[in-house]
């Protein structure tokens, strides 16, 4: 086996590994990464990226059958499952693609394999159980990530019942469909299945639909979803599926009744799992809990050289916090001046499901309990001339302020592009702007974001359009 020296190694080739590294080339440090299978990991092979391709297909269905409301008309109109699939794909592999480019020009070795830890510094590559190097690093950035949770009894067959590997890749689209989980994956494919013609049920444990927004966020998701006819079942569980070949039976205790729904497929969405075995944490101190690596601030963990990133480690589980962190990680590393510990208060949070739904910050309640006396202010998409002009005049938006200092503690958007709109607030937060600032900031006409100006004048009373 080859043995080869490296100042920095990073294990996993996804948005946190791969970004850890190029930033580490580019701090003049001799840097490899090592992945197992995809360079670009979950995120542009099989989450962020080819899910936004199947949702922009399904979007662009759904205005088909809206034609009539922009003067169109057309007949016969039909899709090919195939095709929306095979263009996801293709999209996940360019971006693949892309990612290889980038580390072979910022001069980052890639080898081909699964790592795991054989000492202090050291690291055994191997493919397919052949070894193909070992590897020695000042420093190793675990950057592993994390794969779909199972239930018992409802384990996925990839047939059946789907994690979202199997959901992105369908064969058709299935005339009906559960959901277990209503987060931001959960949400997307009951979305992207429903607006592509199936008849889609969502069942979730906890009292409300995406229950990480603020609440009246998540009221106005689950009244806009059932307006579109998804069937929602909150504060309920599955407690059992019969696969019976063709489809599947399941067991849905909601309200203290049982229910059985017959459906043709099942999608798991209850949560992530880290990718912590058989990379040889058991030989060093690193401290993993709820299969996730512990962790501090600078992204070390509990052993000496040693630091973890992305979905391996806490909460929230999103792409561009994996990034952040893998950045902060190597410039900590390399003595960079004003590098800054993650603040997980100005990370935004987007959901792509229709209507969009996104986030920053405290919620109403969250800002409540941690003591502050809050301003809240309420702005309708329907207030909104271009939201009008477009179509698209479901929506809200909703800003939360301290009122004695005048910072924005959070901003919770729903409606069309506001996975788009919420950097503005993103920025803001990070610029630690408050209302005076955003007040006098002058927003384009006609435009969607004039909904954010609007719901900082209403948190000060000063609304002009509501």
């Amino acid at each position: 086996m080859a043995d080869t020296s490296f100042d920095l190694v990073v294990v996993g080739g996804g948005p946190g590994g791969y970004v850890a590294a190029i930033r580490a080339a580019q701090l003049g440090l001799k840097t490899a990464v090592v992945e197992r299978e995809h360079l670009g990991g979950i995120c542009l092979n099989w989450g962020c990226i080819p899910t936004k391709a199947l949702l922009r297909s399904s979007e662009i269905y759904h205005l088909l059958h809206r034609l009539d409301d922009f003067g169109f008309s057309a007949k016969d109109i039909s899709f090919d499952a195939g095709k929306v699939v095979a263009r996801s794909r293709a999209v996940a592999k360019q971006l693949s693609n892309g990612v290889a480019y980038l580390l072979r020009k910022n001069k980052v070795t890639v080898f081909d394999g699964h790592a795991s830890l054989v000492g202090k510094g050291r690291l055994a590559v191997a493919k397919d159980g052949n070894p193909v190097a070992e590897l020695a690093a000042d420093h190793i950035v675990l950057a592993t990530g994390a794969r779909a949770r199972s239930l018992p009894g409802l384990e996925p067959d990839g047939e059946l019942v789907w994690t979202y590997k199997e959901a992105m890749v369908p064969a058709a689209i299935p005339g009906s469909l559960l959901v277990v989980g209503s987060g931001a994956i959960g949400i997307e494919f009951a979305s992207f299945y429903h607006d592509m013609g199936a008849e889609v049920t969502v069942v979730e444990v906890l009292d409300r639909v995406l229950p990480v927004e603020d609440e009246e966020i998540s009221a106005f998701a689950r009244k806009s979803f059932e307006k579109q006819g998804i069937k929602i079942y909150t504060a309920a569980s599955v407690s059992g599926l019969e696969r019976n070949g063709e489809g599947v039976s399941a067991r849905i205790e909601a309200n203290g009744k049982s229910l059985e729904v017959d459906v043709e497929r099942v999608i798991l969405a209850v949560g992530i799992v880290g990718n912590v075995e058989d990379i040889g944490l058991e030989n060093t101190d690193v401290a993993v809990e709820r299969t996730h690596i512990v962790v501090d601030e600078w992204l070390r963990t509990g052993e000496a050289g040693i630091y973890a990133v992305g979905d391996v480690v806490g909460p929230p589980w999103l792409a561009h916090k994996a990034s952040h962190e893998g950045v902060i990680c190597v410039e900590h590393i390399a003595g960079v001046n004003d590098v800054h510990p993650l603040d997980i208060r100005n990370i935004p949070a987007c959901t792509y499901c229709r209507p969009q739904v996104a986030s920053v910050g405290l919620t109403e309640k969250a800002a409540r309990e941690a003591g502050h006396d809050v301003k809240v202010g309420h702005f309708p998409f329907i207030g909104n001339g271009k939201a009008i002009a477009l179509g698209e005049p479901e929506g809200m938006v909703k800003t939360v302020f301290d009122s004695k200092t005048g910072e924005l503690l959070g901003a919770h958007m729903i409606g069309a592009e506001v996975t788009e709109l919420i950097q503005g607030y993103t920025i803001a937060k990070t610029l630690e702007t408050t209302e005076t600032e955003l007040i006098r900031t002058i927003f384009p006409h006609p435009t969607l974001s004039e909904t954010m100006h609007e719901a900082v004048l209403d948190a000060f009373g000063r609304a002009i359009h509501f």
